[in-house]
């Protein structure tokens, strides 16, 4: 199995900044697209960034400029940096990795735990 295990979540005031991380562990055999979703309460789930292993990037319109994604290919493990943190970005952060298990499987999409973050004053 796949395990994906997110941290950096927090209370933040607006203007602040938070850096989370989400390290995969488990049976992997290679990993395509990374990614960052976020759900509010009362609200459906939503992207926020995602990047492949060749560092091609996709950003919310919500959220460019202020968020950047990365990722360590030799640590299976993928970053949000986030800045200028505002109230309306306060939700619940899910990390989500395309992995392959095995060489002859495809890819599965799999979930972290989620974190918190709430950006108030």
């Amino acid at each position: 199995q796949v395990q994906l295990v997110e941290s950096g979540g927090g209370l933040v005031q607006p203007g602040g900044s938070l850096r989370l991380s989400c390290a995969a562990s488990g049976r992997i055999f290679s990993i395509n697209a990374m990614g960052w979703y976020r759900q509010s309460p009362g609200k459906q789930r939503e992207l926020v960034a995602t990047i492949i292993t060749s560092g091609t990037t996709n950003y919310a319109d919500s959220v460019k400029g202020r968020f950047t994604i990365s990722r360590d290919n030799a640590k299976n493990t993928v970053y949000l940096q986030m800045n200028s943190l505002k109230p309306e970005d306060t939700a619940v952060y899910y990390c989500n990795a395309a992995v392959r298990e095995r060489s002859w499987y495809p890819y599965n999409n799999f979930w972290g735990q989620g974190t918190q973050v709430t950006v108030s004053s």
